[in-house]
């Protein structure tokens, strides 16, 4: 029997989860809380770099983050539609790890498979909790469920001070070499100049210290919520 956890994330690639929430993730595996990411494909399609590498480079960045679990469902890079199949698989993963919290990217992307992997973990997230749906694997709803920005951002709802846990988010990024390093060994010993590797990184972080300004914080990590947030006082 599956270990259920506190937080599970769903990314379309392996690096999606670090670039939107490494620091929370790390804030809360730092707190004792049990945490995973799902990556829905392998990143197949990915310019730079292999199946077999990026894998590698994921294995490293959950050892930085200090995961519980991260588990691959295969499905296809650049071929994420919002079919039966596919929301079928990741309402499994849902009951399977019962989380009470699901994070998922934001519905507004410049990358199409982000846009395809909100929409898909939306739909899960309601089958999942519908007794007379795959009746063989029993229902599960979660607490909440939020979402993390990747490369488009807009005023969030909640905002996360990752400041003392920013040098994980750091060593999780930095884990994918084949993605956002401008030099080395690629596919045919050949690096494609994609927006990852011209400073992404730097953007990743002037983009999560400018948050933390808000709140005078170093670094921040925000979220939306299609819910009200609810606390009982101020």
């Amino acid at each position: 029997m599956s270990e259920s956890l506190d937080l599970l994330v769903f990314g379309a690639h392996p690096d999606d989860a670090e670039i939107g929430m490494g620091g929370t993730i790390a804030k809360h595996t730092a707190a004792g809380l049990k945490v995973g990411i799902c990556d829905l494909t392998l990143a197949e399609m990915s310019s730079n770099g292999t199946v077999e590498t990026r894998q590698q480079e994921a294995k490293a960045a959950s050892e930085a983050l200090g995961l519980t679990v991260r588990t691959n469902l295969q499905l296809p890079d650049r071929g994420l539609y919002l079919l039966p199949e596919y929301v079928e698989r990741i309402a499994l993963e849902i009951r399977t790890w019962k989380p009470r919290i699901v994070f998922a990217p934001y519905w507004e992307d410049r990358h199409p498979d982000h846009i395809a992997c909100s929409k898909l973990v939306q739909e899960a997230l309601f089958n999942a909790k519908l007794r007379r749906y795959l009746p063989d694997h029993p229902a599960h709803t979660v607490e909440e469920s939020y979402f993390y920005f990747i490369n488009d951002v807009i005023e969030p709802d909640v905002m996360v001070d990752v400041t003392g846990h920013y040098e994980s988010k750091r060593s999780s990024l930095l884990a994918y070499r084949s993605q956002f390093e401008s030099s080395g060994s690629g596919a045919g010993n050949h690096i494609v100049r994609t927006p990852l590797n011209q400073g992404y990184l730097e953007r990743v972080e002037a983009r999560d210290s400018l948050l933390g300004q808000k709140r005078a914080v170093r670094y921040a990590e925000g979220f939306i919520s299609k819910l009200p947030y609810l606390t009982e006082l101020f």
